[in-house]
């Protein structure tokens, strides 16, 4: 009769669905603050179809954390807001490091597998052959006039 529904709570941090006098009240803000740190690229809210303002609890949780850093660490909007930016720069970036490692643990993997296998890769085909190199440099000194 009744459908089960889950939500992760990542989805439901992210949802745009407060408008901004809930959003002030839970930042403990005036709705004018929230409007300022938009315009300042602080926090950026979401768009209701008639313009209206709407946070999620992702940027409720934002915003607390500017007004944490501003009054009682002292840092000015704008460091604030190189902050932000780092630390999300900072977040992408582990999640890249977590998906090149990911790759890399799959190439050894294969590596491995292609290594014990007895079929058309044998393992003396995955083994690096040094062979002395025949290359010739030829150095020529500049001139006095040269570039």
């Amino acid at each position: 009769m009744y459908e089960e529904i889950s939500v992760s709570v990542e989805q439901a941090s992210d949802a745009k669905v407060l408008i901004i006098s809930v959003a002030a009240k839970l930042a403990g803000m005036h709705p004018q603050t929230l409007r300022q740190y938009d315009r300042l690229g602080l926090v950026q809210p979401g768009r209701a179809g008639g313009g209206g303002r709407r946070y999620s609890e992702r940027d409720v949780a934002l915003l607390r954390e500017v007004q944490r850093l501003s009054q009682e660490d002292g840092v000015n909007l704008a460091g604030v807001k190189r902050i932000i930016g780092l630390e999300q720069l900072a977040g992408e970036l582990q999640e890249r490091v977590a998906e090149l490692e990911a790759q890399l643990s799959a190439a050894y993997q294969r590596i491995a597998q292609l290594e014990t296998s007895v079929g058309p890769y044998p393992s003396r085909d995955l083994v690096r052959q040094e062979r002395p190199s025949t290359a010739l440099v030829v150095w020529r000194p500049r001139r006095a006039g040269e570039r």
